[in-house]
């Protein structure tokens, strides 16, 4: 096994076909392919399905990419840490639903990073790739919540996925409406008076589990659904038409603007946190996301710091 394949591993899965991997790294295709079908011929395993289509990683592939990932990265870093006259290269990849204090700590930590050379990546996601990138090593923390609805489901997933959870802060649960919503001027808001606008949510994907989804009573049946995956999307909704979404009442600076959160009369409460891969031990830009992160929240009054 040499670091080459695992690097040749790596960049097939994140393509999803060995020609466009071919073409990213400026290799021949049958250089890769000869190359993977030694790797599994050397570990007895089938790493991809081939298709059409492209390729799909199997169980073993899975698991061993997971490892691979780990593997060049701790390859990368000696390199980099010994290699004389070079500065360090810094690596930082986040997945988070889609909140902005995850965001505003990663713009933060970017723009103190004292290297000259980073490669920093922040994917706002579904839940289910969120647990799926960590658990790969494609992204070193993921950020998400959990309540009493989706607390079992999740914890399942993360011990399925050997990811340990680490709690942010607390949140009463409101509801964003725009600044003209016939609900906008009132203190609080009852679950039935939301029944007659029309409920905004992101869009989950192929996990589109009651369970993974973003947004607390997520599971309580509406007539009148509009999915989306980008956060633009939903301020905009919120502020041109009457429709709402449910979330940590934590407004993005985008969204101080025209839109208000109200609280909601309800007993359940959000819990933010980030996950980790149990194996994964982070190096001190991780280690500063995460302060970061405590440092954002902690300047937000509406929520409670997680003890």
């Amino acid at each position: 096994m040499t670091l080459q394949q695992l690097r040749y591993l790596i960049a097939i899965s994140e393509q999803g076909s060995i020609n466009a991997a071919a073409q990213s790294l400026y290799v021949s295709q049958s250089n890769l392919s000869t190359a993977i079908k030694e790797l599994e011929r050397e570990l007895g395993i089938t790493i991809f399905t081939r298709s059409n289509r492209g390729v799909t990683l199997t169980n073993d592939g899975t698991e061993l990419l997971g490892y691979a990932r780990q593997v060049i990265e701790q390859a990368d870093m000696l390199e980099e840490r010994y290699a004389r006259g070079r500065a360090e290269h810094m690596h930082l990849a986040v997945s988070t639903q889609h909140y902005y204090f995850s965001l505003q700590a990663f713009i933060n930590v970017a723009e103190d990073c004292a290297s000259s050379k980073y490669d920093f990546i922040l994917r706002e996601c579904a839940t289910g790739q969120i647990i799926d990138d960590v658990r790969t090593f494609r992204s070193d923390v993921g950020i998400l919540y959990l309540d009493s609805f989706n607390e079992r489901v999740l914890k399942k997933a993360f011990s399925d996925a050997d990811l340990a959870f680490f709690p942010l802060f607390d949140a009463r649960v409101h509801v964003f409406v725009g600044e003209h919503h016939p609900l906008a001027k009132q203190s609080i808001v009852k679950l039935e008076d939301l029944a007659p606008y029309p409920r905004y949510a992101f869009e989950q994907g192929q996990t589109n589990s009651f369970y993974y989804s973003e947004e607390p009573f997520g599971y309580l049946r509406r007539d009148r659904n509009i999915r989306f995956s980008d956060r633009g999307t939903l301020t905009n909704l919120l502020t041109s038409f009457n429709g709402y979404t449910i979330s940590t009442g934590v407004l993005s600076s985008e969204m101080h603007s025209g839109i208000v959160a109200i609280p909601l009369d309800v007993d359940e409460r959000m819990q933010v946190g980030y996950v980790m891969h149990n194996e994964r031990r982070p190096g001190a830009l991780l280690l500063r996301y995460i302060d970061e992160l405590h440092r954002v929240i902690a300047e937000n009054p509406s929520v409670q710091a997680a003890s």
